[in-house]
Formats: C-alpha cells, sequence, structure tokens
C-alpha cells in the first residue's frame, strides 16, 4: 500500500514538474523569442512579439515545444495573399489541438508582409494551432471599430525569400479535404525549434 501510495506521488510529481520544465521550455521571461521553421523549402526564422501578444506568442511556443509543428504540411497558399499550416500531418489529417485563446488583433500590429498571425474561423476567439504568414500587406485582416481582426504576434527575420517561393507554388482544390489552395506538391515543415535566448 506504502509503495503504491508513493509512486502515486511520485507520478504527480513527475506530472507537475513536466509542466513546469514545459512552462520553462516556453521562454516566459524572453520578450523577442525565435523560432526557426526547417521547411522542404528552406529555413525560416520568426521574431515573436511578447510585449504585444503574450497569450498568442505563449500558445504557439507551446504547440512548438510539445513538437506539434513537426512534420506537418502547409495547406493553405494564396500568392499575393496567405501560406498557412500548423494544423494537418503529412497524412492530410487534422492534428489534435488544444482550447482556442483570446483574440488579441487589437494589439497594434498590422498583417503587413512578413508578419506571422493566428488562423481563426468565424468566431474571433477561435484560434489554436494554425498560424500563417502574410505574403503582402493585408491590412483588411487588422481589427476595426466594427469587427475583430486576426492576431499578429510575430515577424519573419531571416528567409523571407523561402515565404515567397512558398507563395508562388500551384494549388489546386483538394477533393479529400475539399479544401481550395491546397499545395500541388507537398510543403512540408520539417521542425519548428524555440532557438536559444540571445
Amino acid at each position: 500500500m506504502f509503495r503504491r501510495i508513493s509512486t502515486l506521488l511520485m507520478l504527480g510529481l513527475s506530472m507537475s514538474l513536466s509542466s513546469m520544465a514545459l512552462a520553462i521550455d516556453i521562454q516566459p521571461n524572453t520578450l523577442y523569442p525565435q523560432v526557426e521553421l526547417d521547411t522542404s523549402m528552406g529555413i525560416i526564422v520568426v521574431e515573436l512579439d511578447r510585449t504585444r501578444a503574450p497569450i498568442t506568442v505563449d500558445n504557439f511556443l507551446t504547440y512548438v515545444v510539445k513538437g506539434h509543428y513537426n512534420n506537418t504540411l502547409f495547406h493553405r497558399v494564396i500568392n499575393d495573399f496567405v501560406v498557412q499550416g500548423g494544423g494537418l500531418d503529412l497524412k492530410q489529417e487534422e492534428k489534435p489541438y488544444d482550447a482556442p485563446i483570446v483574440n488579441e488583433s487589437g494589439n497594434g500590429l498590422s498583417n503587413s508582409f512578413g508578419t506571422i498571425a493566428m488562423a481563426r474561423d468565424n468566431d474571433p476567439h477561435s484560434a489554436t494551432s494554425q498560424f500563417y504568414f502574410n505574403v503582402a500587406d493585408n491590412e483588411r485582416l487588422d481589427p476595426s471599430s466594427r469587427r475583430w481582426g486576426y492576431a499578429v504576434f510575430g515577424e519573419v527575420t531571416q528567409g523571407e525569400e523561402v515565404l515567397v517561393a512558398m507563395a508562388a507554388v500551384a494549388t489546386e482544390h483538394n477533393n479529400k479535404l475539399d479544401w481550395p489552395d491546397f499545395p500541388i506538391e507537398d510543403i512540408i515543415l520539417k521542425k519548428a525549434t524555440l532557438l536559444p535566448r540571445k
């Protein structure tokens, strides 16, 4: 009986430590953490802005640290608009995701070329794991006095040419998913890595 209680206590302690480790891994005290995205078309590095979008940055980094984005597809590409990913595995199946987060689109960051923002449904507070890169100046995605926008939380600091090349790939309607603007040739996010603090 004592052994069983000890085992349960150790299990509980290890789970608590795992949670603490995860919190440490997302660099909670780093205002501008950087993430490297190793894609099948090249490397992209983004610098995130925790001062303007703390909830969104923590959410994104949690998915990064958990390995959620590794071996996923960029599944929506519209030239002169967006390149979107973060939700589908290599079999074109949706990955499990955590609870939606509060929309931080009113943070003063604009959906301009080279920024990263959260994808969502019509519900303004429905963003989970999917993100997109703006490959044009998309101010119409910013909030106004009458509507919520799409939350920008960082910008590309390396690999803009990779992003431009992604935006130019051929796309088609994906019959399996019944989604438009799906790349004919897979664009794979092989690994997302939280870079060490500078």
